[in-house]
């Protein structure tokens, strides 16, 4: 579905990723992971347009969008969940999932339903401000937001972070159910432990690299991964 090869991407003289490469298939959840400053966040503002890479390719579908400008992803079937969330603070539950559908033609009020059916705290908050949500509906109304424009991959940036265990739990289960009704996920995640259990594949990335992956049950048994990413000892072992 969507094939990264060797792709560069500069911020003036700073390169932020050093030719990487990957790959994610249909039907698939997988995780980048790495710390602070890997080149997770810039990797999936480049797979949203944000930033062209400098050099290498980006094939989503079979189609070259490499170049493709930002606007015109969403139309091609790839919706981004930044990190912070990112709705419209002074719009209601209800606006912000109309905007989500802002590039489609006839009534999506079935699709809205889905959302209030899949999210029932966004359903008792429609009419309220986003603003006015708490962080975990925040982070539910960001990705049905995005889930209105009917996306075949959809990018998450950091969906867990500064949220409570329960509500975390909640939101992971989502996104199983999401990938379950047949949408692919890429997603970037602190929450090693937790992305990993959610994942079909990962891949670990340090300075701007992809610096090793495999299926997400090894990447959890891994020591290096143990060690560095999930905070666990693996002496005496």
């Amino acid at each position: 579905m969507l094939q990264v090869h060797d792709a560069v991407v500069r911020y003036g003289a700073i390169t932020a990723l050093h030719g990487i490469s990957f790959e994610v298939n249909q039907g698939e959840i997988v995780t980048l992971l790495g710390a602070n400053g890997a080149g997770k966040t810039t990797t999936l503002r480049m797979l949203s347009g944000l930033h062209a890479p400098s050099s290498g390719s980006i094939a989503f579908e079979g189609l070259d969008v490499t170049t493709t400008k930002a606007h015109r992803f969403t139309s091609l079937g790839i919706s981004h969940v930044p990190e912070g969330r990112r709705i419209f603070p002074q719009m209601t539950v209800e606006e912000n999932l109309e905007m989500g559908a802002f590039n489609r033609r006839g009534s999506f009020s079935d699709d809205t339903e889905r959302m209030y059916t899949t999210f029932p705290i966004l359903k008792e908050r429609r009419k309220q401000l986003g603003g006015n949500l708490s962080g975990g509906e925040q982070q539910m109304l960001a990705i049905a937001r995005a889930l209105m424009a009917q996306p075949r991959l959809l990018l998450l940036d950091e969906p867990s972070m500064g949220l409570a265990p329960m509500i975390v739990e909640t939101i992971f289960r989502i996104i199983g159910e999401i990938r379950d009704g047949g949408t692919t996920v890429l997603i970037v995640e602190q929450n090693a432990s937790q992305a990993l259990r959610l994942a079909d594949r990962g891949y670990v990335m340090e300075n701007g690299r992809i610096v090793f992956s495999d299926t997400a049950s090894n990447l959890l048994r891994d020591d290096r991964v143990r060690a560095v990413y999930l905070g666990e000892s693996t002496e005496g072992e």
